[in-house]
Formats: structure tokens, sequence, C-alpha cells
């Protein structure tokens, strides 16, 4: 018989500093980690590049929120080696059921060539994972990320473990207790104002004029991140 994992446990591993992993897509059992080192993004320190900067104005791409949460979850699995197993994802499904765990999705004619996921408790986003399936897709998907949770008025992003491709966007390593610190902070402030609120960039990007342009989009996000170089 699966194992399950309880959606409600997991958010109190967060809350905890802990989260759950696989080690993988076939091996139902699941292991909490508690690294020395966490790897975060604060949205007011990603870097955004001239290249990211051009990349983003040019409108290649068309980036949504939400509207395909499984695919991204199933796209980000979709490797040789992976950590989100039958029961994280049937917890992760569960918990996007309940708008507390959300994805951006970047799209190429039509095709879903890359995407970021994660969850959401108080004013934190813990992003799980993303893929690239096309040239600086992962890239442009953090970088719609970083504005929504910018402007939702969010304080940490937690990355998990620091890579050469997150560190490049901004992304640095906290020893443990600054990280429980940050997070306790993330938490306790979830109910002050401004409240955080995952949905405010919708409404910067769909005006009463409709819904905004690949490149009035990307326009918009590069004008929210600041470039940086």
């Amino acid at each position: 018989m699966s194992l399950t994992l309880d959606p409600d446990l997991v958010l109190r591993g967060y809350a905890a500093g802990i989260f759950p992993m696989a080690d993988d897509r076939a091996n139902d059992e699941l292991f909490w980690v508690e690294p020395r080192s966490r790897a975060i993004l604060p949205p007011p320190l990603f870097h955004c590049s001239r290249s990211l900067a051009k990349r983003l104005r040019s409108g290649r791409f068309t980036v949504t929120a939400d509207r395909d949460f499984a695919a991204v979850l199933l796209g980000c699995a979709d490797r040789p080696q992976t950590w989100i197993n039958g029961p994280i994802e049937a917890a992760m499904l569960a918990l996007h059921a309940r708008a507390q765990a959300h994805s951006v999705e970047v799209w190429l004619d039509g095709a879903l060539v890359g995407g970021v996921y994660g969850v959401v408790l108080g004013r934190a986003f813990f992003a799980e994972s993303m893929f690239s399936r096309a040239t600086d897709a992962s890239k442009v998907a953090l970088a719609f990320l970083m504005a929504r949770l910018k402007v939702g008025h969010f304080i940490l992003c937690d990355c998990q473990f620091l890579t050469d491709h997150l560190a490049s966007l901004g992304a640095v390593e906290v020893p443990r207790k600054r990280y429980v610190g940050l997070l306790g902070e993330a938490l306790r402030s979830a109910f002050d104002p401004p409240r955080p609120d995952w949905t405010v960039l919708d409404g910067l990007l769909s005006p009463d004029s409709g819904p905004a342009s690949s490149e009035a989009a990307g326009k918009l996000i590069v004008q929210l991140l600041g470039q940086t170089s």
C-alpha cells in the first residue's frame, strides 16, 4: 500500500524549518530534511541582468500563474533523478486545491516549456522545484515569481539548497539559526498590514483594458524588479 502524506503535516514541517523528500520517484518512503545552511532568495535581491531583462521585454514567452499546477509538478519530476514521489505529488496537489501551493508557468507557442512551484505560508514562499525545456525559461519563471512575491508583500523565498544557477540570480546561503529567525518573522507578520497576497500581480497584469500582452507583461516585470546590471 502506498504511503500517504498529510498536507497539514507538510505545512507544519515548513513552519518548523524542515521539508519532505524521497530518494527517487519510485520509492514511496519519505524523510525530512533540515539543512545546516539554507538557500534563500529575498525578492528585493533578485538579480535581473541586462540579458534577462531583454528576454523578458521581448515577449517571447507567455507567463501564467496557477494555470496548470499539475503539469509544472510533473515537469519538475520529469528527470533522471527526482525527489518528487507519489506521496509528495499528492500532497502538493491537495495544497494547491486549497490555494496553499502555487505555480508559475512559462509557455512558448502554446507548449509548456518551464515553470516553478512552491508552497505559501504566511509571508514565506517555499520554492520546491523548477524545470526548463527552453533557453531562459526557468529564469523567466523565477523573475515573474520574484515580482509576484515582491508586490504581494512576501519577505522570504526559501530555495532549500544553493546552486550556481540560483546564486547567479541573487540567492544566498544562510546558516540554519539565521534561517529560523527569518522564517519566524515571515510567519509572525502574516496578519500585519499589508497582508501577503499571491494575487496582487494579477491585477497589475490585467488592468481594466484587459490582460497585458507578453511584451507589456515582461516590461512590467523588469520595472517591478529593477534592472541591476
